[in-house]
């Protein structure tokens, strides 16, 4: 029996090893600079020859794949770190710290994110015999797995349809709808139960707050009355949404209001007092504080850095 179980996890182990080299073969097939595409909706590749720096940004409910090298989030004081042998898999939108870890010109990182619809992932939910909780959950939103060879084969056919793209429009939603159940039925399954449910009432609170503040981050949080409408103590609310984002509500809008500073900044041109302002904050010094406090520098030295950073 012990030779039998060992002959089949070698053969396992070599099928993973192929997906893998075909998989870093297609995406550089499709990507051959640094960058990234989005070669079908949902569907988006990335390429980079060296190390990144952090970038802050907000990740979409997604699933995100490594065919070489790793990359890391951060999220409040966690780390997730991913590589091919894992994925991450994120069901709410989160201001997070992403940075790619190992890259080179000869073994340059490579990796795909796929985006999850919502009402996609509750229908396939219901199919599967789940029926979504509206109670408060204490899972977090974000998380690292074993890849295994069923979701890493279902991925693997998504990117084969870049070979025939009039195959893609009936081919992509039923791969979209495995890949999905394969979640499901992962050890990442509660995310998908608890968080990534239709958006009107049946969703989480916590998913609906996190919603709320996406919607309003630029008005001011009255965290009492936003946990009474989601029928929720403060001091469970705080708890509950904490556990979920790995951030306390007032954080997570901080976090949402800094990140769109910086982008009105860098996109349109906007002096440091007209984005505070553009995002809900009323007085410049204390936006200046919080900026550099999460940047590391005030925002003019900020911006002025990325720009430089972006020159040929």
């Amino acid at each position: 029996m012990t030779v039998i179980m060992n002959r089949q996890e070698e053969r396992e182990a070599i099928i993973l090893q192929a997906y893998r080299e075909e998989l870093v073969e297609r995406i550089e097939r499709v990507i051959s600079s640094d960058g990234s595409v989005q070669p079908l909706q949902g569907l988006h590749l990335y390429r980079h020859s060296v190390p990144l720096e952090r970038v802050y940004s907000v990740v979409d409910p997604s699933v995100c794949v490594v065919a070489q090298g790793s990359k890391e989030f951060l999220l409040g004081e966690s780390r997730y770190r991913y590589d091919p042998f894992h994925y991450l898999l994120a069901t709410v939108e989160l201001p997070s710290i992403g940075q790619i870890l190992e890259a080179s010109k000869e073994r340059p990182f490579l990796g795909l994110r796929l985006s999850l619809d919502p009402a996609m992932v509750s229908s396939v939910l219901l199919e599967a015999g789940y029926v979504p909780s509206s109670k408060p959950s204490g899972v977090r939103a974000i998380d690292v797995s074993v890849l295994d060879t069923k979701l890493l084969e279902a991925t693997l056919r998504l990117t084969r349809l870049l070979d025939t793209p009039a195959e893609a429009p009936v081919l992509q939603p039923l791969i979209m709808r495995e890949i999905v159940y394969r979640l499901l039925i992962g050890e990442q399954g509660s995310r998908l139960r608890y968080l990534v449910t239709t958006l009107g009432e049946g969703a989480s609170p916590i998913a609906r707050a996190v919603k709320w503040l996406h919607q309003n981050f630029d008005q001011p949080l009255r965290v009492e009355e936003l946990a009474h409408e989601l029928g929720m103590s403060v001091s469970g609310f705080h708890q509950h949404f904490k556990a979920v984002t790995a951030l306390s509500p007032l954080q997570f809008q901080k976090r949402l209001r800094l990140q769109e500073a910086r982008r009105l900044m860098l996109s349109e041109d906007l002096d440091a007092a007209s984005a505070a302002y553009r995002v809900g904050y009323r007085d410049p010094s204390h936006f200046n504080r919080e900026y550099k406090s999460l940047f590391g520098v005030p925002p003019r030295r900020d911006v002025q850095r990325l720009r430089e950073a972006t020159l040929p």
